[in-house]
């Protein structure tokens, strides 16, 4: 069970409860040129976005200039949040009296929600993803470009080849852990991991896979008391299954010193064999000109295969409703998520899909294309399925633990312990 705050990377992040109180088609504005359908008047809007190895700065900046050349008397200022969550900076912006207009990488909740803007009466809204799933008491504050797709496994061909592996013919979990016996014989490390909020992530997503699949309202089955963590029988299955990788070698006990970035390198640079990650690892492999290197299957299971696709959100916008440029701000979100030139380039920038749109991709992001085609569909943890705040940051802490000694049963008890002290 992943909840938003598990990456940095990964859908949108939950603020703190308590804080500061595809052919491109369906698209607005004039074709290509990045124009709006509503002229904006004159503001200066500060965007709090998210920064990272595909979304740069010199990213953010080039998207937003084409939007002020398009709206003249526009101008777009990003909030950089350096080590801080988006959350974060948000509630440091509030709590100074001095609010952005408009925040990336942030999921608003029931509690949260009187911090945003209402865009339900929004017509344009309707049209973008998972758009009903992030609703809150039937209300949209929250609208994306794009689908973020993470129940992927990425591997090396070369690795691949060597230790005699058919990637086609890897579907269960025990073909998975027999897959990296034969990579760790073949001289690989067979499944690169690191630090941070990596752990915990592809802990998740491997969990998920079976678990969310078997039990879609899970998270809000744990919220009313009907299941735990240390009872159910496919997460502490996946504890137990994650632990004997650690125990025999297949993930390093060092990795987690590594922070993300290196993490991603080692696989890039043919260190490790494989590499459980969301489909923004595309560009990575895009940009270092390796693409056709490595190839993708869907996250193996101990149930059905093909599983639903676990997705975020991609590119996710809320408008701050303190904003003092309100229809500003929401003409700047309507043109980041309907219009053709502003979605496609998001999507490519950070290896995203969205049902009707495409652009121009390699060979290992028509692989991840297929795999959502195959997908019977999607989970989403969001609205009443969102984890409780900080489970995230709880949750890789004890998946970390399992390198150093913890039991996946004590792991599972901390667990239900830390979330029924917060439930309190």
């Amino acid at each position: 069970m992943k909840g938003k705050g598990i990456w940095r990377r990964v859908g949108a992040v939950a603020v703190i409860a308590g804080a500061a109180s595809m052919v491109l088609a369906g698209c607005s504005g004039n074709g290509s040129s990045g124009t709006t359908t509503t002229a904006s008047a004159a503001a200066h809007l500060r965007v709090i976005v998210n920064i990272s190895p595909n979304l740069t700065v010199a990213y953010w900046t080039k998207l937003f200039d084409k939007y002020e050349k398009a709206n003249p008397g526009v101008t777009v200022a990003l909030e950089r949040t350096g080590t801080i969550s988006a959350s974060d900076k948000l509630n440091q912006d509030l709590a100074a009296g001095d609010p952005p207009d408009i925040v990336q990488q942030v999921t608003p909740t029931a509690a949260t929600a009187k911090l945003f803007t209402d865009l339900s009466k929004q017509s344009w809204t309707k049209d973008t993803p998972l758009v009903d799933n992030y609703k809150i008491d039937g209300k949209t504050y929250l609208v994306g470009a794009g689908q973020q797709v993470q129940s992927l496994v990425f591997y090396n061909k070369a690795a691949f080849k060597k230790a005699d592996l058919d990637a086609t013919k890897i579907k269960t979990v025990s073909q998975f852990t027999e897959a990296m016996g034969k990579l760790k014989d073949a001289g690989y490390e067979p499944l690169q991991t690191a630090g941070q909020w990596v752990t915990g992530s592809q802990f998740t997503l491997f969990n998920d896979s079976t678990t969310m699949t078997k039990t879609p309202d899970w998270i809000s089955q744990r919220r009313a008391g009907k299941v735990t963590f240390a009872g159910d029988k496919d997460y502490m299955n996946s504890l137990k299954t994650y632990k004997s990788w650690v125990d025999k070698g297949y993930l390093q006990k060092s990795d987690l010193g590594l922070a993300y970035a290196d993490g991603q390198t080692n696989f890039l640079e043919g260190k490790s064999a494989m590499y459980i990650m969301g489909s923004f690892f595309v560009p990575a492999a895009d940009q270092a000109n390796v693409s056709d290197k490595f190839g993708v299957f869907s996250m193996p299971t101990t149930g059905k295969y093909p599983t639903k696709q676990f997705s975020n959100i991609a590119d996710p916008y809320v408008v701050v409703k303190q904003s003092k440029n309100q229809q500003a701000a929401i003409d700047l979100v309507k043109w980041l998520t309907t219009d053709k030139t502003a979605v496609a380039s998001e999507l490519a920038a950070d290896g995203n899909f969205r049902k009707g749109y495409t652009y121009k991709m390699s060979s290992l992001g028509e692989g991840v294309q297929k795999i959502v085609d195959a997908s019977p569909g999607a989970f989403v943890e969001a609205a009443d399925e969102q984890p409780l705040p900080g489970y995230s940051t709880e949750l890789g802490s004890q998946i970390q633990s399992l390198y150093s000694g913890s039991t996946p049963q004590q792991v599972a008890e901390n667990l239900d312990k830390w979330w029924d002290s917060q439930a309190q």
